[in-house]
């Protein structure tokens, strides 16, 4: 159920609790299997993570997918979606942003995201 799949990521970001000052989520159902849900997640050095999916839990991956890194001022840190507008890249239509390029990458989950920011956030960016 896509419920499930709702209360799995809010389990994710709060085992996170040790880096994040604040977050909120937003859910919407469309049906047993299918939802969308955003969310905002401010750290301790108040950078900020804007996310969000369209997941099909009978689906492997994401129908649609962005996590936005962002510092306070809103410079991008990194982004990873899969809107399809750069087709030459090989893992097309999955890419990641940073600040001065975009790179291959592949379906990240949300406890890779955060994963990758704790990184970041330990070693002082």
């Amino acid at each position: 159920m896509i419920s499930s799949y709702f209360k799995d990521i809010k389990s994710i970001i709060e085992s996170y609790s040790h880096l994040i000052a604040d977050y909120s989520l937003n859910e919407k159902t469309y049906s047993v299997e299918k939802g969308f849900i955003e969310g905002k997640v401010s750290f301790i050095d108040d950078s900020i993570l804007e996310f969000a999916e369209v997941k099909n839990i009978e689906v492997k991956s994401k129908l649609k997918y962005r996590y936005h890194y962002m510092e306070t001022n809103n410079n991008t840190i990194f982004r990873y979606d899969n809107a399809k507008h750069f087709p030459d890249l090989k893992s097309f239509p999955h890419h990641k942003h940073l600040k001065d390029k975009t790179i291959d990458s592949k379906e990240p989950d949300i406890n890779k995201i955060l994963t990758e920011i704790e990184r970041l956030l330990l070693k002082g960016k």
